[in-house]
């Protein structure tokens, strides 16, 4: 590498909204330091399905954020900037970024990293980052969820759930998931789940009444959005709490208002990527506090399905994209030679 410049991965020039628009590597200036940010040298991140909607236009960085793609990292930094404090060269550190982390440095607020645990390596910190915050935040942060509660997942399979999942079992809490295929509810069986419910074959709702003996449940993480909208108002319980993280199954819909407010149910919308650095700063404590203790004890896990060169982001993005997968995608920089 010479000068200020680095590799890095980013939609090309020109790119249409709602296209697949095609990503490649190119060499991009190298992130300057701003007040309390750190430079971070990156091995390793995880492909997320918001790289997907990026890369196809309908979900742009923040204001601000790189346009490099990338919202994880995991790595070792390289230089301390201005009123950064807390950290040293050559500390390994994973964390979140509004953009940039498919790039091979990024610069990070310090107060939004996390210490990689030693049992784990940089391409299994990566496949941490984005899951774990987001299953914490939302499951346990927004919606307070606690020990003997249930907790409805879908996507049994999908990073958020298998790290949701995890915490959840750790936390005392009893899980019910879905999934399209009985192998996939099996292995979510093997990290904690309590129940698993194939949803090809059964209506989720009325088997999850059954399971709850009519009782109902008290979080539902969803990122579904429209299609499940009324089915999950119908099984949360009484101060039930549905956590809204996505929209895959459309963006509007009617609801019952009268079931919303006879139950005195919470409708929460959340993201994690427009958070400010002081929001995100405030997650990554309640982190590193609760969360953190759990990894480096082994109690939890990051599931990683498969690994790519960072060469290789466009099968990489195909395969998340076929949805076959249970755990993570990572892509790590290890082998990268530049040419």
């Amino acid at each position: 590498m010479t000068g200020d410049l680095m590799p890095a991965v980013l939609v090309s020039d020109g790119a249409k909204k709602g296209e697949w628009n095609e990503v490649g590597i190119r060499m991009v200036p190298k992130p300057s330091l701003e007040e309390g940010e750190v430079l971070v040298g990156v091995e390793a991140c995880s492909v997320n399905r918001a790289d997907l909607l990026q890369r196809r236009g309908l979900y742009p960085p923040p204001p601000g954020a790189s346009q490099v793609m990338g919202l994880d990292f995991a790595g070792s930094i390289v230089g301390i900037g201005p009123g950064a404090s807390g950290w040293k060269e050559g500390d390994r550190v994973f964390g979140l970024v509004g953009g940039g982390g498919y790039g091979r440095y990024v610069a990070a607020p310090a107060d939004n990293l996390v210490p990689i645990p030693e049992n784990l390596s940089f391409v299994e910190a990566a496949a941490v980052a984005e899951v774990f915050f987001t299953a914490y935040y939302n499951v346990f942060m927004l919606a307070g969820a606690h020990e003997g509660e249930r907790l409805l997942l879908h996507g049994a399979g999908s990073g958020v759930g298998t790290a949701a999942v995890q915490l959840a079992r750790c936390f005392g809490m009893e899980t019910i998931v879905t999934a399209g295929s009985d192998d996939k509810l099996g292995r979510a069986r093997e990290l904690g789940a309590t129940h698993g419910i194939n949803y090809k074959k059964e209506d989720f709702a009325s088997r999850t009444m059954e399971i709850t003996g009519w009782e109902g449940i008290d979080v539902v993480l969803d990122w579904i959005g429209a299609s499940y909208l009324n089915k999950h108002l119908t099984v949360l319980k009484t101060k039930g709490r549905l956590v809204l993280i996505g929209l895959m199954g459309g963006s509007s819909g009617e609801i019952n208002l009268a079931s919303v407010v006879g139950k005195r149910l919470r409708i929460i919308g959340s993201v994690l990527r427009a958070q400010s650095r002081q929001e995100k700063a405030e997650i990554t404590r309640g982190f590193i506090n609760d969360v953190l203790p759990l990894l480096a004890e082994g109690r939890v896990r990051p599931v990683i399905d498969r690994v790519f060169p960072i060469t290789q982001v466009e099968e990489a993005h195909h395969y998340l994209r076929q949805g076959d997968l249970f755990g993570k995608v990572v892509l790590t920089w290890e082998s990268y030679q530049a040419e």
